[in-house]
């Protein structure tokens, strides 16, 4: 699957999470000339869809784009309608990756014990986001790996510039990259944008 390649690829997946909808797209320049080519839209943003939809006519494949923080097989097929490429939930709900992956979209579902993880894989999950990894960290997912080898995982909460080197070293495909990245945030001036793309840098760098 080309999406799931390229994410694989690019390994960074930037959170897009309370920032205002007139600054993601300067959000989301600053973001790409900082080297990041991934990029999730939280559901809870205000016009979420009209926003995914501005962003994928904006960038064209410049920018892989999906939608996060999706609870249901409803709001992840109209987000697939508005252009998702992907579809990220903080939980394993069955039936929002069964939707997801009947529309041939990659699903990345949100899970934390062995046992979710595997009913995220077993059920369609193309990769499973180990969230929130902040709690245990690096070792958690090299724990992981141990009896649940062909499983792809993705550290997502707490990745920051200190450990995400260790997360790759222990076998993560991809990385999510929330406020240690993107600060959710009312405005965005030019220096802050200037701040992001620096930030981004320091993570591509890391790579």
């Amino acid at each position: 699957m080309e999406t799931l390649q390229k994410i694989y690829q690019h390994k960074l997946v930037a959170i897009i999470r309370g920032v205002a909808p007139k600054d993601v797209i300067d959000v989301t320049k600053a973001l790409y000339e900082g080297g990041i080519r991934t990029l999730e839209i939280t559901a809870d943003t205000p016009k979420v869809l009209e926003i995914i939809e501005k962003v994928r006519t904006e960038f064209d494949d410049q920018m892989i784009v999906g939608a996060g923080t999706v609870l249901d097989a409803e709001t992840a097929r109209a987000a697939i309608m508005a252009g998702s490429q992907f579809i990220f939930s903080p939980t394993v709900d069955v039936d929002t990756i069964k939707l997801t992956k009947r529309y041939g979209i990659v699903s990345i579902p949100g899970a934390m014990t062995p046992t979710e993880i595997l009913t995220a894989y077993e059920n369609g999950g193309d990769l499973i986001k180990v969230f929130p990894a902040t709690i245990l960290g690096p070792t958690y997912l090299k724990d992981m790996k141990g009896p649940l080898p062909h499983i792809p995982l993705m550290p997502t909460g707490g990745v920051n510039l200190d450990n995400i080197s260790e997360y790759f070293k222990v076998g993560a495909k991809a990385a999510g990259l929330g406020s240690a990245l993107v600060r959710g945030q009312d405005n965005y001036s030019a220096a802050d944008l200037q701040a992001l793309t620096k930030r981004a840098q320091q993570f591509t760098a890391k790579l």
